[in-house]
């Protein structure tokens, strides 16, 4: 992977990845991969996108709104900040963050209700409690530190893979293209024995 103080992608991470290093030790995030939905000079905000709950959506649902619960699936936990419910979905509707590749994050109560009452065609839905953040300069300076390796964010990578199997795959291609910086990150398969 190329050093990030020349990663052109370092100065506006948002729509990224940033993969938790095996030296980053930190139990919020040994084994994370975070999506970071905005990134700024202020800082970031990301969510842990393969850390799912023994939570379930359902069983957390009559805490959130009296409507009827058409998903299932578990919750996860998207970091160690308090915050909101936050949902991801690929529409472009209901959205308070959108990244490039077309990942939209909604956390306002009646548009998650609305989401889930449309849910009819089944699109992806991803529900999380809390949320990780950086303040100004602190995930620019974990980086430099080799706390995080930085890769693309697809639509099926954040929606289909879960727990050690996307950690695993993402630092396979860190390592290949840290091994080869000349491959482009789009030619990598998600999973590099299949090549």
């Amino acid at each position: 992977m190329r050093s990030v103080h020349n990663h052109p992608a370092l100065h506006n991470l948002k729509g990224q990845f940033i993969i938790a290093s095996p030296a980053l030790d930190d139990p919020n995030f040994v084994h994370g991969v975070v999506l970071v939905l905005h990134h700024d000079t202020d800082g970031a905000v990301g969510l842990i996108v393969n850390r799912a709950l023994e939570l379930t959506i359902e069983q957390a649902w009559s805490n959130i709104s009296d409507l009827p619960c058409l998903v299932t699936g578990p919750l996860h936990q998207g970091g160690p900040c308090e915050g909101p419910l936050m949902v991801l979905h690929t529409g472009d509707a209901h959205a308070q963050f959108q990244t490039p590749s077309g990942i939209s994050c909604t956390t306002n109560r009646n548009d998650i209700e609305d989401l889930v009452a449309a849910n009819i065609d089944e699109r992806p839905l991803k529900f999380f409690v809390n949320y990780s953040g950086w303040g100004e300069g602190q995930l620019e300076s974990e980086i430099r530190e080799g706390a995080w390796l930085i890769a693309p964010a697809s639509l099926d990578q954040v929606f289909s893979l879960t727990g050690e199997t996307l950690w695993r795959r993402l630092m396979n291609r860190a390592a290949l293209m840290k091994a080869n910086p000349w491959l482009r990150p789009e030619q990598i398969p998600d999973d590099p024995s299949n090549n």
